[in-house]
C-alpha cells in the first residue's frame, strides 16, 4: 500500500516540497531508501524502526520502499524520520490517512520517539503557508521559530505518540501561540561605547558609518582599541525591522545556528579567523551553504588582521560588497544568498607591529609599510569607504574617569540620519546613502563652487580613483546628515577627505 506524506528541504536558504512516499508490500523483507539520500538520510531507517517499536507499535516485516520526491535534487538532514515514520503508521490504520494531507511534517526522532530540533524551519513554515497547508508539525523546540509565520498553524509537538493524537482527534491539539515580545525580544548587548577611552576621531568615524552604512577600516598598532571599537559598532545601528529580523533569522535557522531563539533580534556581528577558505567566508559545499558574509546580513563582518587573510578569499569579497548578494555556483546548482553588510576591517600599521622602529622619514620605513599595504587589491580598497588611522591610546586616556557617550546616545543620531535617508528614498530598494548608484549621487549629492574645488585636489593631488571619489561623496552625504543639513558643504566634504587614509598617504 502506498501513502504520501507531504515534508521540506533547503535549497540554501529557502523551503521546497518533498513528497515522502512510503510503499509497503509483499516480498522478502527489505527497506530501501531513494531520492538522492545523503547519509543522514539512509540511517533514518535505524531511527526510525527503534522509534517506533520503542513508541509499541508494529513495524512491518515486508518489503519497504521509500521515495523522496522530486529525485533529482539531493536530499540531506533528519527532517524526513517523522514523515517516513507517519507512513509505516498509516499503514497500520492508527489514524485516518487522509489527515495527512493537510500537514506538513518535519522532525529527526530520537529511538525511543521523541522529536528533536532541526534546521531550516522558518523557511518550511513560510512554504507552508504558501502552499496552503492547514499547519506544520515541528518538534518542541522549533515552535517559536515557526510561529514567526503569521497565518499557518504551528503544532509543535514532543513524541510520536502526541502526532498521533492530532491526527486522531486534531480539535483536541491546539497550535502555538506566543505574545509578540516572547518571539521578537529586545536586543540586548552586552559592550557599550561608554568603555572606550579616547579614540575619540575613531569613535566619529564609526558613527558616520553607522549611519549611512559605510565599510570602514582602522589601522593602528595592537592595544589600541581597534577590536574593542568595531565590537561595539553594532549597539550604535538602528534596530532591525520587521523584515529584516526575519531574513537574518532564516539565515540563521538554514544553518543551524539559532539554537533555541524564536527570533534573531540582535545585529549579527561575525568575526572569521584570519585562516578562513573562501567557501567559509562566502558559502560552499556540493549543496551550497551560507558563508560569514551571508551570517553578517543585515549586521556587520568584522575582518581582523585583514593582510592576513588570503588574497582570494579578500577578493571574493568584492561581489556581496558591491551588490549585497552572493552568487554560489556548482556544477548541479547555482544558489543566491544574500550579504548585505558592513565591513569593518582592521590591521597593524606594520606587519611586525613590535620591531617597526625605523624613522617614519627614512626609505625603508615608507618600503616597508608600502609592501605590507600591497596585500590588500586597490580594488577592495576602493569599496571600504572610511580607512581610519587608530592611534596608541594616551597615559591620560587610560586613567580618565570622564564620562563618554554611551552607544544608546549614539545610536539616536545615528536614527534621526537614517530617518532622513529613509524619507529621501521612499518607495525604492535603498535603505542608506552607501546603496546610492551614481544617478543618486547626481540627484543628492550637489556640491558648491568651494567644495568642487576639495574634491578635484582629491583627485589630481592625492590619487582618488572614480570609485573613491563616489565613496567619499557618499560618505559626506552622511555628514550632512548627522548634521541634519540639506546641502553637502565645504566642511563635511573635508571631513569625508580626511576618512580615506590611505588614498592620501600611498
Amino acid at each position: 500500500m502506498l501513502f504520501k506524506i507531504a515534508s521540506a528541504s533547503l535549497l540554501g536558504i529557502e523551503a521546497y516540497v518533498v513528497e515522502v512516499e512510503v510503499d509497503v508490500s509483499f516480498g522478502l523483507p527489505a527497506f530501501v531508501i531513494v531520492g538522492l539520500p545523503d547519509a543522514s538520510v539512509r540511517e533514518s531507517k535505524e531511527r526510525v524502526r527503534a522509534a517506533l517499536k520503542n513508541c509499541g507499535y508494529e513495524f512491518p516485516s515486508r518489503k519497504i520502499t521509500i521515495n523522496l520526491a522530486p529525485a533529482g535534487i539531493r536530499k540531506e538532514g533528519s527532517a524526513f524520520d517523522l514523515p517516513i515514520s507517519l507512513g509505516f503508521l498509516a499503514h497500520l490504520e492508527i489514524f485516518p490517512s487522509q489527515r495527512l494531507n493537510d500537514y506538513l511534517f518535519l522532525g529527526e526522532l530520537t529511538l525511543d520517539g521523541k522529536l528533536k530540533q532541526i534546521k531550516g524551519v522558518l523557511a518550511s513554515a513560510v512554504l507552508a503557508k504558501e502552499k496552503g497547508f492547514k499547519g506544520i508539525v515541528v518538534p518542541k523546540e522549533n515552535e517559536k521559530e515557526a510561529a514567526l509565520v503569521e497565518g499557518v498553524d504551528v503544532f509543535a509537538l514532543e513524541d510520536i505518540p502526541q502526532v498521533v493524537r492530532l491526527l486522531n482527534h486534531p480539535e483536541e491539539v491546539k497550535p502555538a501561540s506566543f505574545p509578540g515580545e516572547e518571539l521578537f525580544p529586545l536586543p540586548h548587548y552586552d559592550v557599550d561605547f561608554l568603555e572606550v577611552r579616547g579614540q575619540q576621531h575613531a569613535k566619529r568615524a564609526l558613527e558616520v558609518a553607522a549611519a549611512g552604512g559605510h565599510n570602514v577600516l582602522m589601522i593602528g598598532p595592537p592595544g589600541a582599541g581597534k577590536t574593542m571599537l568595531a565590537k561595539r559598532l553594532p549597539t550604535i545601528l538602528p534596530p532591525m525591522t520587521f523584515d529584516e529580523v526575519i531574513e537574518v533569522t532564516q539565515i540563521y535557522s538554514a544553518s543551524g545556528l539559532l539554537k533555541d531563539k524564536g527570533a534573531f533580534a540582535e545585529r549579527p556581528f561575525r568575526a572569521p579567523h584570519h585562516t578562513i577558505s573562501d567557501a567559509g567566508l562566502i558559502g560552499g559545499g556540493l549543496i551550497p551553504r551560507p558563508g560569514e558574509v551571508s551570517l553578517a546580513h543585515r549586521g556587520v563582518l568584522f575582518l581582523d588582521e585583514l593582510p592576513e587573510f588570503k588574497r582570494k578569499v579578500l577578493e571574493d569579497l568584492r561581489q556581496p560588497l558591491e551588490d549585497g548578494k552572493v552568487t554560489v555556483s556548482r556544477a548541479s546548482m547555482s544558489l543566491t544568498f544574500p550579504s548585505s553588510f558592513m565591513l569593518v576591517a582592521a590591521m597593524n600599521s606594520f606587519e611586525d607591529a613590535y620591531r617597526s622602529f625605523l624613522s617614519p622619514e627614512s626609505e625603508a620605513h615608507f618600503l616597508q609599510k608600502t609592501r605590507y599595504y600591497a596585500k590588500i587589491s586597490n580594488p577592495l580598497l576602493d569599496r571600504i569607504d572610511i580607512q581610519i588611522e587608530v592611534p596608541k591610546v594616551e597615559f591620560m586616556d587610560i586613567i580618565s574617569r570622564g564620562e563618554g557617550e554611551s552607544s544608546a546616545q549614539i545610536r539616536a543620531r545615528v536614527m534621526k540620519a537614517r530617518e532622513i535617508q529613509q524619507e529621501r528614498y521612499r518607495g525604492r530598494r535603498i535603505f542608506c546613502n552607501a546603496q546610492m548608484d551614481q544617478k543618486d549621487i547626481e540627484k543628492h549629492c550637489e556640491l558648491c563652487e568651494e567644495g568642487r574645488k576639495l574634491l578635484e585636489v582629491a583627485v589630481n593631488r592625492l590619487g582618488f580613483s572614480a570609485r573613491a571619489f563616489s565613496r567619499a561623496l557618499k560618505v559626506a552625504r552622511t555628514i550632512a546628515d548627522l548634521e541634519e543639513e540639506g546641502r553637502i558643504s565645504p566642511v563635511h566634504i573635508a571631513e569625508a577627505i580626511q576618512y580615506r587614509m590611505l588614498d592620501k598617504y600611498f
